[in-house]
């Protein structure tokens, strides 16, 4: 797009120009980023795999997008801003199918992010990239946000400027190096609409930059522009990066495009936030809310089926208790626990004890809590717990809230304080009171003692009945347990839970997780808390065991995972906090444990990874669930590592809800419609569909009627009749079937697989380390406080990114207030801290109050004192404006624990290299041996890093190895990484070193090397360089030429091209041997192999060896043959090198940086010599010059890089060793070149095999890749272009450069394939379905996960020893820059042959002749994996001479 097309009188006016500027500043003023919802976890470092899906608009859509241009009228304001010499004609115009498309984009974009100021790219009729900042409301009609949108249009065309002056002026502090550098890839907008006419013939090569997540074309197919054809034929493309999205999304997005038109155009006054997008796509994943849960499907009470399983297995352990010493266990049969808790039961009806009934018991965690509350649901009764940990005042107003009949204390949870003791004795009217239940060793129950009667027991007079149940019916709606929740008056609500839902789920969750009565569960959950619920009951389901760790086992950090160890615990619950603590500090692996379910706050990808590296053999499953929901209602599993080691990389920070278990349903509703479900993407409200849910609120009616609604999807709908057997004694217990939904308050969206994640909530309610708070209860407490004037609380994240309650209040001036004053500290320079030092003591009074109000988790951790609250204009607070405390001066210094020591991780990886290391050494390997000295390669060096992936849970580069070759340096590596994610420092470390980063952390995975490879450059110029060069005499002969490399693949044919090219030529073969005779005998071998050797060329005396090493001082060439050299040769082509894509650059540097210079050496001893330098284009291979080449593209500036680049752009980003070696490399040839040395370098593209022959090099990233994808039956979707170039159009280029006396005027010479038709890698893969073989397109990612899972289990995959460039890099290195080959055209004359199916077909054929790959199985010829046409067979090439001798030769 070139800025010429812009009005010339603009550009040669800076003063309107700066006007135009001044004004796209303000509009484009605090500008928010826009943040789609993506599949997969955004790349710290921009990795870019792109595709595109195209969508034909259907004609009743093309119809639809006629009526609505046709039915707005024409907008006849003008913008301020333009100017009085614009014409207005075009702003009278009727609405174009381009704007009425980019509005329903617009529409989609809000109802995906719930934003309402919106930022999209896109273009204009000059071919000039616009910014389109759109402002709408939801109760916008479609028709309002089409009109917004051109006005929009309208205004930045009015003020239209050259795109590169616009981001200078916006981001002046940017180093953009003049237009040529600016692109449309600026941070402005995240997506891109753009108009395909608009945009050069050549469409975008590259229509997903590092900076844009998703662009969106639109292309007619009639001879006018979209902004002036009413009704053309339209195309929809959209361009998108398979790192972030799935192709699954992409296809939602379209049709929801489509919907939205559709549903505008026939019902024109509704706002676009009620515009349904639920498309018949969203449907195939999303719940029905009219589908019957099986209401009645009634499992039994718990208690009646934890009887039948104590009658079953009587002898069988139902409770075990840790004592602290391992060998001591206090172990509780079923018989135990159920003659136990009928004393109980038998005890509560005999005092009095009615159904329902809430019976408190004041707990502990430990059995007894287990037969206290089976006794009291046994009786008909509901039980409530009571933590003795809360303040008395709180737990004085949970006994407010239940008004129990009954308490039951448990003897070792202390004794009631004295002000709970006075409540009781004065507000409540107990029926019963068990004052000291306690279960001795023998099983003997006592409940303590009657008044001042030592050896008289309260439970005595029951003790007979132990064995006896008391026969009391229990049904579906029975009320079994009370359990508190939030309530933002301050007073918290009692949640009525049914018995329905406490077996419902068990026997599916059995089928689906693989539960039995043989587990081993654990008792972790909070025990006021409904979770612990879950803890106790399911064991008791399955007649499995449950452990009760010691408070020491808890508390201590490290304690928690050798206890579960020592248990062999086989499945557990926790909360993500619980989690955390488990995983913290410990070292003993828990190979027993299976399952991990987690639920009660947001479960983090970091969370799972430290569980999984403890527990490889554990399957983790997120669960969601309130207290209302009575249990976990969805499920999302995450599959141990053992069985699927890649199913996280994939995985976004946050995991998901998931899906609802069976029988119920994750409804996510339009926030504005309720009778609305939302599309896929979109976000709603979250409400829960099941017939598990909790009763309703105890005592607030109102409240429940709320909160739990009749299903409103279902109205009109006459309910199934009961299905229930009158012989059901229990169905006097069930009041029918009821179709109920519980509305959450969280914020939703369904992911293109139907998966449910959790975005936020409608209030305030928030939950920390897996506690439910209310921050208006938080304020209503505070506000009530003498001394404080306002106040409020918000959520905020402190330095470790945690959740952290934040309290800012204003005090109250007064008289009283003087007494809680301190003296601020005088050294502390910082104002604020000398306000929040002033109020220390005003702030440890205000906690102290709360604590006497609220549980410890709600308390705020810290407390901001303000002198005025910060105001929005209406009022209200502004809580963006609150100041950010800095939270790390205020967390207490108790978190920092000792963790473990450096040599726990130096006996993992010494482990590791024992395993691998063909001979390591015995008894052990020293940590400070290098792994390549003691037998190790790039094979196993493969290996140890998945294997140190695995047990370290570190996304490990494979150039760790090379960069760390020993085990101390490689444990440290791991230990600083796992010391940063645990926010730890080993006391034994310095402070310093361990904030310094490690290599994993640092450049190795953002581009930036941890070696400055361009530092080389003037050392090694002054060294090596002479200060100046004599040139070349005209009419110089190039009849000998040395050459290097000749034994490699692009070396042999440019030997024989030179050779065939003229008589005369004779070339001097630089190899690596020992002698002469086996040189040539290597170079005879080679040139076979390639099927290009010629006997008459040695007969002759074409062709000499002399024997040499790249890496060694005058390229091992001795000094006699090195004399002959100087003298003998007229041109040199240095074609060789050490071509590694892991070694790092200082082991390449002596090959292919030293080894260059000799040749240059070479060039100027004795007389001057043309050089020609045989590159490659990894050194343009950063996104530097990625975004350059969009640029050009795009504006229409060229082809792409221009050849005479100064390469400076790659000086700081080239990641592999070997692109900054060849970069080095070539800027020493430039710097000689400058100083008269006749040289030329040639950037070749991607060369493979010879274009007639098919022969090429199977040792190949390209083919591997290829043989790799026929192994695994699996190709990805890559749309990034491949710039393929036939070996034998390379060494072409390379003669004709090599002879031409005009070359170097030139100097750089780009070999590229040609850009129209480009070739890509979808090219590349479907030729395989084009020839027969198996295999299905899947995915980018789906295929990555696949292909390491493969590959790990057997080895001899085609990719194995290139799996960490696949995996890591490849996103990045399919990426490449567009290349001008402008010089390579005028002095070669020939462009390169395209890669069509023919060449491919003749490449397939020659890999099956030598056995590289397996000949496609025989197929019936027709439409197959999806592409049209009949397949194709593979070319006969039995007659090609030489195939036997190559397959002789070893060389596959």
């Amino acid at each position: 797009m070139s800025t010429t097309l812009i009005s010339s009188r603009l550009l040669n006016d800076p003063v309107l120009i700066t006007k135009r500027l001044d004004r796209w500043k303000q509009r484009l003023r605090n500008l928010t980023e826009l943040q789609l919802p993506t599949d997969y976890v955004r790349p710290i470092t921009p990795k870019v795999v792109e595709d595109k899906k195209i969508l034909r608009i259907p004609e009743a859509t093309a119809l639809a997008i006629l009526q609505l241009s046709l039915a707005i009228q024409p907008s006849s304001s003008i913008s301020s801003t333009q100017t009085s010499t614009q014409t207005n004609e075009s702003f009278h115009e009727q609405p174009t199918p381009f704007t009425i498309l980019l509005a329903a984009f617009v529409v989609l974009l809000h109802r995906y992010t719930g934003d309402e100021d919106i930022t999209v790219g896109s273009s204009s009729d000059t071919r000039n990239p616009l910014v389109l900042r759109i402002n709408i409301d939801p109760s916008n009609t479609f028709a309002q946000v089409i009109q917004k949108v051109q006005q929009v249009e309208r205004e930045a065309t009015a003020d239209e400027v050259p795109f590169h002056l616009l981001i200078s002026s916006l981001f002046p502090e940017k180093d953009l190096q003049g237009p040529s550098s600016t692109s449309i890839n600026s941070p402005l907008f995240r997506v891109r609409f753009f108009n395909q006419t608009d945009l050069p013939e050549n469409p975008l090569p590259q229509a997903i930059s590092l900076t844009t997540d998703l662009t969106v074309l639109i292309a007619s197919h009639s001879s006018s522009s979209l902004r002036h054809a009413l009704l053309p034929a339209i195309e929809i493309q959209i361009s998108y990066n398979q790192l972030l999205f799935s192709e699954k999304r992409i296809s939602h997005i379209l049709d929801q495009l489509v919907a939205i038109i559709n549903y505008a155009t026939l019902h024109s006054e509704t706002c676009i936030a009620e515009i349904p997008i639920l498309t018949d796509k969203c449907l195939e994943v999303i719940p029905n809310p009219k589908s019957d849960l099986k209401w009645s499907q009634f499992r039994g009470a718990i208690t009646d089926i934890f009887s039948a399983n104590a009658k079953k297995i009587p002898n069988n352990p139902c409770v075990v208790v840790s004592t602290g010493d391992i060998s001591i266990k206090r172990i509780f049969t079923y018989r135990h626990i159920n003659e136990a808790s009928n004393l109980v039961a038998h005890h509560l009806i005999k005092n009095g004890i009615e159904r329902e009934d809430v019976v408190m018991i004041y707990a502990y965690r430990g059995v007894d809590l287990v037969i206290a509350i089976m006794g009291v649901l046994k009786a008909g009764a509901t039980f409530s717990v009571i933590d003795p940990a809360y303040p008395p005042e709180r737990q004085n107003v949970y006994l407010s809230v239940a008004v129990p009949s009954g308490l039951i204390i448990l003897k070792h949870s202390g004794t009631i304080h004295s002000l709970v003791r006075t409540y009781i004795q004065e507000n409540l009217n107990l029926k019963c009171e068990i004052p000291a239940l306690e279960i001795l060793d023998d099983g003997f129950l006592k409940g303590g003692n009657i008044d001042d009667q030592v050896d008289a027991d309260i439970l005595d007079v029951v003790r007979d009945n132990a064995s006896k149940d008391v026969g009391v019916i229990i049904g579906p709606d029975s009320i079994g347990t009370l359990s508190f929740t939030s309530g933002s008056t301050g007073t918290p609500k009692g949640v009525r839970g049914r018995h329905f839902s406490l077996t419902h789920y068990y026997p599916w969750m059995s089928e689906k997780f693989g539960i039995s009565d043989k587990d081993r569960f654990t008792m972790l959950s909070g025990i006021a808390h409904d979770p612990i619920q879950r803890d106790i009951f399911t064991p008791l389901f399955f007649g499995a065991e449950l452990h009760i760790p010691t408070s020491e086992d808890i508390g201590v950090p490290g304690k928690l995972a050798e206890w579960m160890a020592e248990h062999e615990v086989t499945i557990t619950h926790l909360t993500p906090a619980m989690g955390q603590l488990l995983s913290a500090n410990a070292t003993a692996p828990i190979p027993k444990l299976r399952n991990a379910f987690f639920v009660g706050d947001i479960l983090t990808k970091r969370d799972c990874n430290r569980l999984q590296r403890l527990a490889p053999n554990t399957s983790i499953i997120n669960m969601y669930g309130t207290t209302e929901t009575q249990r976990s209602v969805s499920y999302f599993l995450i599959p141990s590592l053992s069985s699927t080691p890649t199913f996280l990389e994939s995985q976004k920070d946050i995991m998901p809800a998931g899906k609802g278990m069976q029988n119920v349903q994750l409804l996510v509703v339009n926030r504005r419609s309720k009778n609305l479900l939302c599309g896929v993407g979109e976000i709603g409200e979250l409400y829960v569909r099941a017939g598990g849910l909790a009763e309703g609120y105890l005592r607030l009616d109102e409240v429940t009627n709320e909160k739990f609604l009749k299903n409103w999807f279902n109205e009109g709908l006459e309910m199934l009749q009961d299905d229930v057997d009158d012989i059901q004694e229990w169905k006097r217990f069930w009041k029918g079937k009821r179709d109920r939904l519980y509305k959450t308050g969280d914020l939703g969206r369904y992911r293109p697989n139907g998966d449910v994640e959790c975005v936020g909530r409608v209030d305030d309610q928030v939950k920390i380390r897996g506690f439910r708070i209310e921050l208006g209860e938080i304020d209503t407490h505070l506000s009530q406080h003498p001394l404080v004037r306002e106040n409020v609380t918000l959520v905020r994240r402190d330095k470790y990114e945690e959740q952290t309650l934040v309290c800012y209040f204003v005090p109250l001036q007064s008289s009283d207030l003087e007494e809680f004053l301190s003296s601020a500290d005088e050294n502390d320079a910082a104002e604020t801290m000398v306000e929040k030092r002033k109020y220390n003591r005003l702030i440890k009074q205000i906690k102290d109050y709360l604590k006497m109000k609220l549980p410890s988790y709600s308390i705020p951790s810290v407390f901001v004192p303000l002198k005025r609250m910060p105001l929005t204009p209406n009022g209200k607070i502004d809580k963006q404006a609150l100041p950010f405390p800095d939270t790390a001066k205020f967390v207490s210094t108790s978190k920092t624990t000792k963790i473990q020591k450096m040599s726990q991780s130096e006996q993992v990886v010494h482990e590791i290299w024992t395993q691998l290391l063909p001979n390591p050494s015995t008894p052990f390997i020293p940590l400070d041996e290098n792994f390549f000295d003691l037998g190790g390669h790039s094979l196993l060096a493969t290996r140890l890093i998945f294997e140190l992936r695995k047990k370290s849970g570190v996304n490990i580069p494979l150039g760790l190895v090379y960069e760390k070759p020993t085990i101390r340096e490689q444990a440290n590596e791991i230990d600083i990484v796992l010391r940063g994610e645990l926010n730890m420092v080993d006391e034994n470390t310095d402070i310093q070193a361990a904030k310094s980063k490690s290599v994993i952390e640092q450049g190795y995975e953002m581009g930036k090397p941890e070696l400055n490879y361009a530092d080389d450059v003037e050392t090694l110029a002054s060294k090596y360089l002479l200060q100046n060069y004599s040139p070349i005499p005209e009419n110089y002969q190039r009849k000998v030429f040395f050459v290097t490399g000749v034994t490699g693949f692009l070396g042999a044919f440019i030997l024989s091209d030179l050779l065939s090219s003229s008589n005369e030529i004779k070339i001097i073969a630089h190899v690596r041997a020992e002698t002469k005779q086996h040189g040539m005998e290597r170079l005879k071998k080679s040139c076979k192999s390639h099927l290009v050797w010629r006997d008459e060329w040695e007969s002759e005396g074409r062709v000499e060896v002399v024997c040499g090493d790249l890496e060694k001082e005058r390229l091992g060439i001795n000094e006699e043959d090195w004399k002959y050299l100087c003298e003998r040769v007229d041109v040199i082509v240095h074609n060789g090198a050490l071509v590694h894509w892991v070694y790092p650059y200082p082991k390449l540097k002596s090959a292919n940086v030293i080894g260059t210079l000799w040749c240059i050496n070479l060039a100027s001893t004795h007389h001057s010599k043309p050089f020609i330098f045989v590159s490659s284009t990894s050194v343009l291979d950063t996104r530097h010059y990625v975004s350059l080449s969009d640029s050009i593209i795009e504006k229409g500036e060229g082809k792409g890089i221009n050849e005479n680049d100064d390469l400076e752009g790659s000086r700081f980003e080239l990641k592999s060793g070997y692109g900054q070696s060849k970069w080095v490399a070539e800027k020493l040839t430039m710097e000689a070149k400058k100083r008269g040395l006749n040289a030329c370098i040639v950037r070749p593209g991607y060369i493979v095999g010879d274009s007639k022959t098919g022969v090429t090099n199977t040792d190949d990233f390209i083919w591997r890749l290829m043989k790799g994808c026929i192994q695994l039956k699996l190709i990805p979707t890559i749309h990034n272009t491949l710039n393929m170039c036939p070996v034998d159009y390379v060494a072409h280029c390379i003669t004709v450069i090599s002879l031409s006396s005009v070359a170097s005027d030139r100097g750089v010479f780009h070999i590229t394939h040609p850009k129209n038709p480009s070739f890509r890698f979808l090219d590349l893969f479907n030729s395989l379905i084009l020839y027969g073989y198996n295999v299905t397109k899947t995915e980018y990612i789906v295929w990555r996960n696949e292909l390491m899972e493969f590959t790990l289990r057997q080895e001899d995959n085609a990719l194995y020893p290139l799996l960490h460039f696949v995996l890591d890099d490849l996103p990045t290195t399919t990426k490449s820059p567009e290349l001008d080959d402008t010089n390579t055209g005028d002095i070669v004359g020939q462009e390169c042959m395209v890669i069509d199916e023919k060449i491919m077909g003749i490449y397939l054929g020659y890999l099956v002749k030598v056995g590289f790959i397996d000949k496609p199985e025989p197929h019936d010829k027709g439409k197959v994996g999806g592409l049209e046409g009949k397949i194709l067979d593979l070319p006969d090439i039995t007659a090609l001479e030489g195939v036997e001798v190559l397959k002789r030769s070893g060389r596959n």
